[in-house]
Order: structure tokens, then sequence, then C-alpha cells
């Protein structure tokens, strides 16, 4: 046999090339190390407030989470005159080195880090001190360290390795063309020329190497040399290359250390580009940039300079990489204009593209926020994680539920933590499902999730892959750049319709209820306080009466726990605990500045002090009791305003309640209950139908065996039942206005309690809960089986609402079983429908008629003390005569989020008894449109007004202004003018196309 087998060749080169490895860098002298250890971490200035420690290789020096700042010492020896001179620190967590002033120089990462490794190894220890030493050259270096690997784990807290090596700076270069022709000939097919040669030139190399000294790594390189050298010929797909370093902003770790893990990345990537001219690096997420600015400020100049220059892109057009199927509608559109203003604000930038890598499923909002905020593309590669179907396409537009289409492209090697290796070049050449029509294909590098980035490795062989023989050329260049090139094939991409849904993750809808909770009480109130210091300041209440900049502050907060693995419900326990206190505290300030700020109004008004005044931040008439001074009144308030609480009393029919044990009624609906709480009958008076399924049982309390984590549960969960919860009390009676039944029920050691009622002349079931769960793996559901025959399921989104099918008949809608909704889940048929109302959940099913919630979850990991706590929260059923549409259904989602509120009157002045009740800021005489926010601009003395259509259909509306009007225009989500409407005039009309969402600028005169 004249030639050696591919596999023996291959085996002695890897072989090789492990020998090799260890030859690369051989220490010559220790480093003394001292360590100063804290709880949590301090500054550069109180660097020696900690415990103090002297510390050789194996010693202990802290548990999970210890902070520590190091000082190592030392002097080159003499010997290494004239070779390249590194050190070599290791000290099983993560560092940052400094300079004498402080600022952050390099990241180094614990060698036995957890990642997958088969992406590349995380660790980074090696430091560069001399190309060419002199000797004697003194190493004083100071490092901030965390007693933490990427990921959150312990790694037994001891130093490993603090030493001087000399590099083989040779040999270093021999491993990385070694290591890139091996992995190359592995992805050539057998059967090619190019992968006989290159396997027979590395073994011939791997043989010169049984002795691995200067001479021989000399002729080993020699003899590769010629087959790096090789180019390819004309492309038919480029690769686009961008180091990155996708950071969990809180994941596995606290947000404390996130702060740390950005400035061990963002130095980490400022040395490599003075070593590598061509890397490009890229970062997402202004929040990132703000802690930088923050706490490392020269840190960030230098930043900014690398962005100038143009080798580092500023990414993302969002505050956070949020979840985007929990997040309220204003929500992401804040996101977007504060992601947006940062970037251009601090570079000059103006963000094109959203880049969401790892946020758990899309809604199909997204595209028309996209387009009205100037963002032109979007990237994400999570829908490779879908369990049982492909999606169809990396690149590809992507058409939300209003129509509007954006270009979006998933990454073909399916992750942002790609190695940059010859196999990254190769899987995207074989996986790119639009190869046929696309000759641009994008590729992520670097170490993520943790952070850390592209290291020497990463580099190293992009500088060998850049046009070789037998891979795809590869190009690093700023991701927009290759977006520029990838929108010049729009007219053959295939266009995809709806949400982008991830079959997986579904329990994040569920997990943390408590964090969740908060972040729709947070956002409702936001919305409350915007809207009352909208209207006192256009009433003239002064210059200092909008909090623009408290507002700021809070809604950025917020914004951060919106991100995708704080608000899923998917980092640790510490993450929780810290942000639910930081989320109590924000909620009620935002609620004492409602108090405050409705009370000056009520002044306004006209009424005397003391005068209750009721406010309505929805743009419709309601009529509905509320409860002040210990007494209920039914009112009626006008949209968008105010009325007294003397004056909004009108009459309601004095209608029977009927409240028993086990029997509800008022005048629309009658509720009987089984011996065990379910509600074995709800009967529509007013359509005279049963609105429950035959024989079947509601508002079940059932538990099912959850052996999931915290972003999944099985999805044949229903086949675990593991109970339900046991009712254990009930009492029926009349409070007012209200037919009450309640009910308390018990499982193990958990409690749930439950205030099941009917306002008189109300149209709602409410069900007001209190649960104290004390589960470990078990999930929580209720449902409601009722008779109503539909194929699709209404669901409220963002800014309109998804229609999903309620059959199982493929794979596709297999894998959909657990659906997100907002305000409501819907099931309408032409005559007739059943709405199910929450004011804090999003977990639903529907299937076969049943309309399922999923109120709690508590798994195991991350953390162990998930939703095993305190919880409250309302659900309601709503049955009506009609589609959802006809019966307003999106109206009761409101209101039930959104109370009425009362404040009294504080002193007024005579000057301000002008105003008169009943006063609406803003009418629309349409009733499918809904008025989101009203705020004043950021940037200018306009209101803004955000509206949109909620049926998806068309729309014409009188839109008129209770005040008087200099001018009114529409703008962008950025609030930029992009049309004049109207001038001296208080009322325009507008016409709205389906789910479409409207921006106005008002100037008042």
């Amino acid at each position: 046999m004249p030639y050696e087998t591919n596999p023996i060749m291959t085996q002695k080169a890897k072989g090789r090339l492990s020998r090799l490895r260890d030859y690369i860098y051989e220490p010559i002298a220790s480093l003394t190390v001292n360590a100063w250890v804290t709880k949590e971490p301090v500054t550069y200035d109180q660097r020696m407030s900690g415990r103090p420690l002297e510390l050789k290789p194996g010693d202990r020096w802290g548990e999970l989470w210890d902070c520590a700042w190091f000082h190592f010492r030392g002097q080159v020896p003499g010997s290494a005159q004239g070779c390249k001179v590194v050190l070599l620190i290791d000290i099983n967590g993560e560092l940052c080195l400094v300079d004498e002033a402080g600022t952050p120089r390099q990241g180094l990462t614990n060698v036995s880090s957890e990642f997958d490794y088969s992406l590349g190894m995380p660790g980074k220890r090696v430091v560069d001190i001399s190309a060419a030493a002199q000797g004697g050259e003194v190493i004083d270096l100071w490092g901030d360290g965390g007693c933490n690997d990427l990921f959150g784990r312990f790694r037994s807290g001891t130093l490993k390795e603090a030493c001087i090596a000399i590099c083989h700076e040779e040999a270093r270069l021999l491993y990385y063309d070694l290591e890139v022709l091996i992995e190359l000939a592995e992805q050539l097919p057998d059967s090619s020329a190019r992968k006989a040669r290159v396997l027979q030139n590395v073994y011939e190399a791997a043989n010169l190497l049984a002795e691995i000294t200067e001479d021989t790594v000399q002729l080993a390189r020699a003899k590769l040399a010629p087959e790096l050298a090789k180019q390819g010929g004309d492309p038919v797909l480029t690769v686009s290359a961008i180091g990155h370093a996708h950071i969990d902003l809180a994941w596995l770790w606290p947000i404390r250390e996130t702060i740390r893990k950005g400035a061990r990345t963002f130095s980490t990537a400022l040395r490599n580009m003075e070593k590598y001219p061509d890397y490009m690096f890229g970062a997402s997420q202004p929040q990132l940039y703000a802690w930088m600015k923050e706490h490392y400020p020269q840190l960030y100049a230098e930043v900014q300079e690398r962005v100038k220059e143009g080798r580092w892109e500023a990414q993302g057009a969002m505050w956070v990489e949020p979840d985007t199927n929990i997040s309220g509608g204003e929500a992401l559109v804040r996101q977007i204009l504060y992601g947006k203003r940062f970037f251009k604000q601090e570079f000059g930038k103006d963000m094109k593209v959203l880049w969401l890598p790892d946020v758990f499923g899309y809604t199909g909002s997204l595209p028309q926020l996209l387009k009205k905020s100037g963002v032109d593309y979007m990237m994400t590669q999570k829908l490779s994680w879908s369990v049982y179907n492909t999606h169809p396409h990396h690149s590809f537009l992507w058409e939300g539920i209003d129509g509007t289409k954006v270009l979006t492209h998933l990454p073909p090697e399916d992750t942002y933590n790609g190695p940059a290796a010859p196999r990254s070049l190769a899987k995207i050449e074989q996986s790119y499902l639009d190869r046929g029509v696309s000759e641009h294909a994008l590729m992520l590098f670097g170490i993520g999730d943790g952070g850390g980035g592209p290291g020497e490795e990463h580099l190293e062989r992009l500088a060998r892959e850049r046009n070789l023989l037998g891979l795809l050329p590869v190009v690093q260049e700023p991701a927009v750049t290759f977006f520029h090139r990838l929108e010049r094939e729009t007219s053959r991409f295939q266009t995809y319709r709806g949400e982008l849904y991830l079959e997986k993750h579904q329990g994040t809808l569920t997990t943390q209820a408590r964090n969740k909770w908060y972040n729709r009480k947070l956002e409702k109130a936001l919305r409350e306080l915007e809207f009352a210091a909208s209207l006192l300041w256009s009433l003239g209440g002064g210059e200092d009466v909008y909090p623009a900049e408290r507002l700021e502050a809070v809604w950025k907060e917020m914004l951060l726990y919106q991100f995708h693995d704080i608000l899923p419900g998917s980092s640790i326990t510490r993450v929780y605990d810290e942000s639910l206190e930081r989320y109590g505290k924000l909620l009620a300030e935002v609620q004492a500045m409602i108090a405050d700020i409705y009370g000056r109004l009520a002044g306004l008004s006209g009424g005397a002090a003391g005068t209750p005044i009721l406010f309505n931040s929805l743009p419709w008439v309601r009529r509905e009791w509320v409860q002040y001074g210990g007494s209920w009144h039914f009112v009626q308030v006008p949209g968008m305003g105010w009325h007294s609480l003397a004056a909004a009393k009108t009459e309601q029919p004095d209608a029977p309640l009927i409240a028993e044990d086990f029997r509800l009624e008022n005048e629309r609906l009658s509720v009987r209950f089984a011996e065990d709480g379910s509600i074995v009958s709800l009967y529509d008076k007013a359509a005279a139908r049963e609105t429950l399924q035959p024989g079947a049982k509601a508002n079940v309390f059932t538990l099912y065996h959850d052996d999931g984590d915290a972003w999944d549960f099985p999805r044949d969960y229903r086949e675990m039942f593991a109970g339900t919860m046991k009712l254990e009390r009930v009492q029926g009676f009349v409070s007012g206005p209200r037919a009450v039944v309640e009910q308390e029920y018990r499982f193990g050691e958990s409690t749930l309690k439950q205030i099941i009622s009917l306002e008189q002349n109300g149209e709602l079931l409410r069900f007001d809960t209190e649960a104290d769960w004390r589960e470990a793996g078990k999930m929580l559901r209720v449902a409601f089986p009722v008779q109503v025959a539909a194929d699709q399921v209404n669901c409220e989104i963002q800014f309109g609402v998804l229609k999903r099918p309620t059959t199982r008949n493929n794979a596709i809608e297999f894998a959909r079983d657990e659906i997100c909704a907002h305000h409501y889940i819907d099931l309408s048929q032409p005559d007739y429908g059943v709405a199910l109302l929450n004011d804090s959940k999003y977990g639903h099913s529907a299937e076969n008629g049943v309309l399922d919630l999923n109120l709690l979850r508590s798994p195991s990991y991350p953390d162990p003390k998930a939703d095993q706590a305190e919880h409250k929260f309302t659900y309601a059923v709503y049955p009506h005569s009609g589609d959802f549409i006809q019966a307003g259904v999106y109206r009761k989602g409101y209101e039930l989020n959104i109370p009425l509120t009362v404040a009294e009157a504080q002193e007024s002045s005579a000057q301000e008894a002008e105003f008169i009740q009943p006063f609406s800021l803003v009418r629309l005489d349409h009733p499918n449109l809904m008025l989101e926010a009203v705020k004043k601009a950021e940037d200018s003395d306009h209101l803004i007004l955000r509206l949109y259509e909620t049926a998806g259909a068309g729309a014409e509306t009188s839109l008129s202004m209770g005040l008087n009007c200099r001018t009114i225009e529409e703008a962008d989500l950025l609030e930029n003018p992009v049309g004049l409407l109207a001038e001296q005039t208080n009322e325009i009309k507008l016409s709205f196309t389906p789910f479409e969402i409207k921006t106005i600028r008002v100037a008042f005169a």
C-alpha cells in the first residue's frame, strides 16, 4: 500500500497537535500572589479592604460569588532575554486585569469553565508581556476576580496557575496551521483531491514533529504553508463573520456580576484588536454599554474610539434583548426608543438591525414596530432550537400581523457561539436553507452567554480561512454591512407570516409568577402615570409637573427586568430576590406619583379641596361600580379624562343578586357549583344558553407533575396528573353590588383562597385569587370547557390579536399547544363566544373548546424556590353574544387591568378653577381603536398619542382634543414627525389599516 489510510493519518496528526499545545508555553518563574477577599465587589481604590491572603497554586481563596482583588508580582528571568514572554494566570474564576488607574485591560476565564466544548475552549489565561524580553522586567499587576465560572458554577475556589512563561511563537502559529488543516480535511468528502493532498501534508508534518524542537517546528510550518496558501475560486456563497459575546444580563449569576463580565469581555476585545488588524467585534444592549460608561469610564472611552474607527459594531435596536412574548406593546416601543436613542447619542449610529439571538419566540407585532422605528433588519438564531419542526428559512421576509415585512436572517450555523473553525464554514454551506437564492450568510463567533467573546483561537483560525481552498470564503465585517448585501437579494426570498413561534421554553410563560405580576402592574402603572402627568402638563400645571427624568429611569429599570432570562423566569434565586425587591419599590413609587398628580389634577377640575374626582385613562366612557368612602357608587366617567364622583353617579337598575354557597346569580349570568367547588353551569340568561360543555366541570384547580426546568415542561403533562386542590371551606354572601362565593382550597402544604363574584348588571364572572404555593415539581392550571365551535382561538398580543388553531391536525399545531396571550384569549363563533381574561398571566392552551390558563410552576432549576411563595392574581370569564370584536372583548381586558382611579382635590387657585368638569383630553369615535399611550415627547414640548386598531379591520375615526392645538402631526415610533395632519384645529380624521399603529404629535396653542 503506497499511502497510509486517512484515519491513521488524522489520528497521528491530532496526537501531535495535543503534544504541540503543551509545548507552546514553557513556565520559567512563579508569580507572587496576594488576594483581598470580599463578599461583594469593591472598587479599585478599596482593593485592599478585604480579607488578606497569600496564595500559591492549589490554595483556596473563596466560595461561590466571593470577590477578590489579586496582586501578581514577579520578575522576568534573564534567561528569557530575546524570547516572547507571557503570564499564565488561572484563578479558577473570572478575572479582569486592570492598569495603574484601575481601568480594565484584559479579561481572563478559568480553563475549566463550563461551556459547550464542541464550540471551543472558553478559557482565557494568557497575558502578553513582551514580544522580545530584555530580562529583568518587573511584573506588578492587579486584577478584579470573581469566584465563579462563565455560567456561575463553583470550581473549587482555588488558585490554579500563576507564572511567567516563554511562548514559543512559531509553535503557537504551527498549532493553528495544523488545527485548521486537520479540520478542513475532516470537512471535505473522501473523494476530494484537496482532502487527500491536505491529509498527506498534515501527516508528513506530524511525522516531522516526532520530536518537537524549534527546527522541527519550522520544517513542519514550511510543509503546511503551500496548503494554507491555496485559495478558492469564484465563491457561490460568502460568509460575513462578526466577533460576538452574547452576554446574558442576568441568568446563572446576579446582575452585579454582569457588569464585571462586561468589563472583562470589552477589555479582551480591545486587546485583541491591537493584535489582529482584521478583527471586527460587535456587542449589543445599550444597558450593558451604560454600565460600562458608569463603572469603567476609561474603558468606555476606548470602546467609543473603536466604534468611531469602524472596528467595533454597536448592535441591536433595543435597550436590552428582551422577552418579546410577555413584554407589553408599549414596553417594546420603549425598548426601541431608548435603545436607538442611546446609540445615536453616544456613538452617532442609527441602529438598523434588531439583534435578538437568544429570545424565546417573537411576537407577530414586531415587524411593524421595527419598520416604524427605522429598523430594517432582524437577526436571531433561536428558532433552530425548535423540537418538532424546522423553520423553513434562514433568510426570509417576516410579515407581521398588520402586513409589515422585515428582512430577517438566521445564521445557518445555528449558534451565536461559533468557533470560527472549518466545521463552522462547512456547516453553513451544508445547512443554509436559502443557499439556492442567496450568496450571503452571517457567522457569529466567540464565547457568549457568560461573556468573554472571541479569543486568540478564533482569530488565528479566521486568518487562515479568509480564502482557503476547500472552504467558503469568510470576511470579517459589521453585521449591518452583511444585511446591506443580503437586501439586494430580497426579491428572491420567501415570506413567512405571523409569529415566529419557538417550539421550546413554553414554561417561561408562567415560571416566576410574581415577577410577571409585577411586570404587568408596573407597565399599567407607568401608563397611568404618563397619562396623569401629561394631563397636568397639558393643562398648564407648570414646567416641572412632568417627571421626565424619573420616568425614564423607572422605564429603563423595568426594561432591564424584561431581559430574556429575568422576566421569563429562567434565572437563579438571587436574581429574583433582588428584582422582586426593586419591583416592589418601583411600583410603590409610581403609585405614589400617580396619587400626587391626580390629587393636583382634582384641584384643576374646579372641585373644592377634598372633593373626590374620578379619572379614566381609557379612551371610552366607562359605566361601572367603584368603591369610595366605605360605599359603592355606580358611575359614568368620560374617556381620557375626569368627572367628579358626585356628578358621575348614574342610575343603576336595582336588580336582584343571589349568593349562596353553591350558587351565584345576577340579571345576566347564573352560576352553579358542585360540592367540590367546581363550576358545573355558567348560564347566560341574556343569550338563553349554557356556556359550559355538557357534563363538564370548570375552574378545577388541577396539578400536574412537572419534572422540567424553568424553561420547559413536558409536552405530555396532561398524562401526568398529580391531583386537584380540595375544597375546605365555602361561603356565599352579597356584598354591596356584588354576589360572592368565597372558597378555600388545599393541596398538601399549599392553600388557595378565591373570591368568585358577579356584579350587579355585570357581564364578567370574576375570580380574585390568593395562593400560598408550597409544591415542588408541580404545575397548577385551571380550565373552562365551553360550548363554542371554533377552529381558532383569538389571542391578544401586543398591538393586536393573533389567531391560533384549536386543532392538533399536524406537527406544527401539535408543537404549539402552549400559547402566549396578554389580557385575554377568546373562542368565538359568529353569534357567540367566551373570553378568558386575566391581570397577570401569559401561558394558555386552547383545544377542543377548552380555554386553559397556566397559573403557577415550581421547577427546581435554576431557582429551587421558583413560585413557592404567596401569589395574588385575577382572571375572569366573559360569555358574550356575537364574536369577540362585536362584544368588545379587548375593552373588557383593559378594564380588568386598568381600574378607574379616585383622587381627592387639593387646594386649587382661582385660575385653576376655570377648568370645569367633566373633561376629556382626547376623544375617539370608533369602538375598535385603543389609545395605548399618552406622554410628553422625549425631546420637545409635544404631546404624544399612540393608537392602534384592535380588531384586524380597517377603521376611520375622528380624533378630537379637549384643548386648543397649534399643530397635529403623524410621527414614527421614535417621535420624529413624518407628516403634518392639521394646523389650528382640535379635530382630525384618521384612517387605520388592520392592526395599524399610529403615533400622533400634538403641539398645543
